[in-house]
């Protein structure tokens, strides 16, 4: 049987753990789990099969960590191969009766992409196609890539998964104890992402226990039409007599798992510290359950890398200002290649209140592709809205389509033949919300039946593509009434059908229906009133227009969508506030920066560029240190306490940390020319510990680190517990930070401690990881446990008594 006719029918169960299972059988720290498929199959052989006899229908291939980043390709093939052969002979082995599958394992790089880190999104996906590629060579039944804490390598594996194998693709994201990952994404807005990209199963696995990712697997049901999966750890990490366990047996694991079944769970397995024990323990809590039937939740859903926004009820407002149409000084930033402008009309925007940013570049003069694929990049470096990609350009729409960190939406595909069989392939291979126009090769329709008919022709064809009404949005054309005065009316007409007759929702650029007249605000907010209530579900358009925002506001108080009438107070408020000192068509809500300085707004929003240039001119009257404790330290402190607040994602905090640091180095290059050096806090040793190559953690702790004033020693990766503790000992530094991200690599950091606390008493140690708790850290005998990188930067702070 095929594995998704399987999955159609039946709960299906995973494996557990492979680590912990290796370091019980010998695999010393920081020895590669993946090579033992070459040196010890028995060994390998003899857990899978033990996992089928357990009940597991599925077992993963030991190659969570077999990519090119760690491996020579020849190498890299050999432990490919080998590993899909062993699972192969455990499950000849295995006398359980069950259906069994071999699935390809495909765990994180261990690096972030850029921009937060140095790795470009196609290198990672050339990177994960060559494993996917061996997986496929070597008989692979299915794809597991699991324990993606990253929204966009997540994607880069999906990717390179989709288009280097036909084979089925189960995607889990590990979750931390905010329900979000690493760098912010929501279950919500991972679910929109992955779904659009076709994965088969979507869900969580590792870093926490079932009782703590009850909330992040109860999300998931509520939005993924696809079978959720969950695969947690045995509880929370220990160590006891210098080897890692964990806190939950296998009862407790199994009533936990199972409950979560019978809310509709269809894909279930362990993860760290989960054995043979516990699938069984799991399948037998299990084994009368049916399941539970999937549901298509029929959400029209877009999402950026942190979060998901819905189309419904509540409107959905589409800023129109990256546009070159009508701005000349917009043209002019393209043409001058001025990305700054552009972000700061971004960040404007988003301050102004919009959902969703349209983004259009298309100018004859300049190259489509290369800029819109910039553009989006940029963008989503310093906001953190979900994009509407507008552009007429089809090669430009697949260049940022590919490169997008989320589920996009995308504008436009029409009516005509053509504009179908080009956009919705790519919608269909990249994911993304289509809006729709009602015209096609006879032009736009004088009548709203006729584009409602248009309308039904694009659904037709959508779905002989697989793409779903849910993910189409018709915009029924908004045409100026000056030169027709029914236009209006032929709109909305078309509209109320298209929502109440098919189903769909419906987008309008608002301002189209006033070109031509004098103050153009009071036709524009008025005709957006008029389209709410015929069932428009997102407007493009003008955030800074008082009038519009005004009938937003109003609108959803009136329709009880603003409990108690908070936000639009708060809104009135604003409103009368400025309308002494702006026309009503200019009027914008102020942003929580405005009483920030020039050089601290740039920071917080994380333009680089701009945080230098300022700083070289504020070099020029104003003393290096007065900016250091004046500009740049509290502009960092309140992106930092931000993120501790969770109001602030690891995107943005690695952002503003990069702004910091251009502005450091043009003082520290002054400095330099005046013969003066800085001043540091003290030296931080900080490395990932031996036989780990996931360097992520580090690389921001040390970012920050230095941003903060630290004299930071970065040993890199991998390094020894005797390279550590000699660049403590030399340095005679008094901190030193270890960072692992692998159950396996803990006892190398244990190791690491005791040889610094026998050569270097006088050293703090702090360690961080996915695998650590502050009680693992307390028995492994660290000095302190930091869950996140400024964590470490406020204990390091404490200690150096700064």
């Amino acid at each position: 049987m095929k594995f998704l006719d399987f999955l159609k029918q039946n709960i299906v169960y995973l494996d557990g753990g492979m680590g912990t299972l290796l370091q019980a059988r010998g695999l010393m720290a920081g020895e590669q789990p993946e090579r033992w498929n070459l040196s010890h199959p028995d060994v390998i052989v003899d857990i899978q099969r033990q996992y089928y006899d357990a009940g597991s229908h599925v077992v993963c291939s030991n190659t969570f960590g077999a990519n090119a980043l760690k491996f020579a390709d020849s190498e890299l093939e050999a432990i490919i191969g080998a590993a899909l052969a062993n699972a192969r002979e455990a499950q000849k082995q295995s006398m359980l009766a069950q259906e069994k599958f071999v699935a390809l394992d495909i765990g994180p790089l261990g690096k972030l992409l850029k921009p937060y880190g140095d790795l470009d999104f196609e290198d990672a996906v050339a990177i994960f196609a060559k494993t996917v590629r061996l997986g496929v060579k070597y008989n692979a039944d299915l794809i597991v890539i699991e324990t993606m804490n990253d929204s966009y390598e997540t994607k880069a594996a999906l990717l390179a998964a989709k288009e280097n194998s036909n084979l089925p693709v189960i995607v889990t994201n590990a979750y931390g104890e905010d329900g979000k990952l690493m760098t912010g994404a929501t279950p919500a807005a991972m679910v929109a992402m992955l779904e659009g990209m076709g994965a088969d199963a979507i869900g969580a696995n590792c870093s926490l226990g079932p009782r703590q990712l009850r909330g992040v697997a109860e999300e998931l049901l509520r939005c993924a039409s696809v079978p959720v999966v969950l695969k947690p750890n045995a509880g929370l990490p220990k160590s006891v007599n210098g080897k890692t366990v964990f806190d939950i047996d296998a009862a407790e694991f199994a009533d936990e798992v199972a409950s979560l079944i019978r809310q509709g769970v269809r894909v279930a397995g362990g993860c760290c510290g989960t054995t043979p024990a516990y699938i069984r323990a799991l399948t037998e809590a299990t084994k009368t359950e049916t399941p539970q039937a999937l549901c298509d939740k029929g959400l029209t859903v877009v999402s950026s890398y942190t979060h998901a926004v819905n189309f419904g009820q509540d409107p959905i407002l589409i800023g129109e200002r990256i546009n070159p149409t009508g701005k000349k000084r917009f043209k002019q930033a393209l043409v001058e290649n001025d990305l700054d402008y552009i972000l700061t009309e971004g960040v404007n925007q988003e301050e102004a209140g919009v959902h969703v940013l349209d983004v259009n570049v298309g100018l004859p003069e300049i190259d489509e592709k290369q800029m819109l694929t910039r553009t989006v990049d940029a963008l989503q470096a310093v906001i953190d809205l979900p994009l509407q990609i507008d552009t007429a350009d089809v090669g430009a729409m697949e260049a940022a389509l590919r490169r997008y960190n989320g589920k996009a939406m995308v504008n436009s595909v029409n009516g005509k033949q053509q504009s179908m069989d080009t956009v919705f392939p790519l919608v269909k291979k990249y994911g993304g919300v289509v809006v729709a126009l009602t015209l096609d090769e006879n032009g736009i329709p004088a009548t709203a039946e006729d584009r409602v008919t248009i309308a039904e022709k694009i659904l037709r064809t959508a779905a002989a593509y697989g793409i779903q009404k849910k993910d189409l949005i018709f915009d029924t054309l908004a045409m100026t009434v000056s030169a027709d005065a029914s236009a209006a009316g032929v709109t909305l007409e078309a509209m109320r059908r298209i929502r109440r007759e098919l189903g769909c929702h419906t987008s309008l650029g608002i301002s189209n229906v006033s070109f031509g007249l004098p103050r153009r605000e009071i036709i524009n907010s008025t005709f957006f009133a008029m389209a709410l209530e015929n069932g428009l579900s997102g407007a493009i358009m003008n955030p800074y227009s008082a009038d519009m925002m005004k009938t937003y506001y109003a609108y959803r108080a009136l329709r009880g969508l603003d409990e108690n009438c908070a936000e639009y107070m708060t809104a009135a408020e604003t409103f009368a506030q400025s309308a002494g000192t702006a026309t009503s068509a200019s009027v914008a809500i102020p942003s929580a920066e405005e009483c920030k300085s020039e050089l601290q707004r740039a920071i917080i929003k994380g333009f680089r560029e701009r945080a230098g240039e300022i700083t070289a001119e504020l070099l020029k009257n104003t003393p290096p240190l007065e900016i250091v404790n004046g500009e740049i330290i509290p502009a960092l402190n309140t992106v930092g306490i931000g993120f501790e607040k969770k109001t602030v994602y690891l995107p943005q905090l690695l952002m503003s940390a990069e702004a910091a640091k251009c502005a450091f180095e043009h003082i520290k290059t002054y400095l330099s020319a005046n013969g003066t050096a800085a001043a540091g806090k003290g030296t931080f040793v900080i490395a990932t510990v031996h036989g780990d190559i996931h360097d992520i953690g580090k690389n921001i702790v040390k970012l920050l680190l230095e941003n903060y004033g630290f004299d930071v020693v970065d040993l890199g990766k991998d390094v020894p517990p005797k390279n550590i503790v000699d660049t403590v000992c030399k340095l005679h530094a008094p901190l030193v930070g270890l960072s692992a991200l692998m159950t396996t690599t803990v006892p190398a950091m244990e190791e690491t401690i005791k040889l610094l606390r026998q050569e270097a008493p006088w050293c703090k140690i702090v360690v961080g990881g996915a695998v650590l708790t502050q009680e693992y850290a307390e028995r492994i005998g660290a000095d302190a446990y930091a869950k996140d990188a400024m964590e470490t930067v406020r204990y390091a702070e404490r200690i150096m008594g700064v």
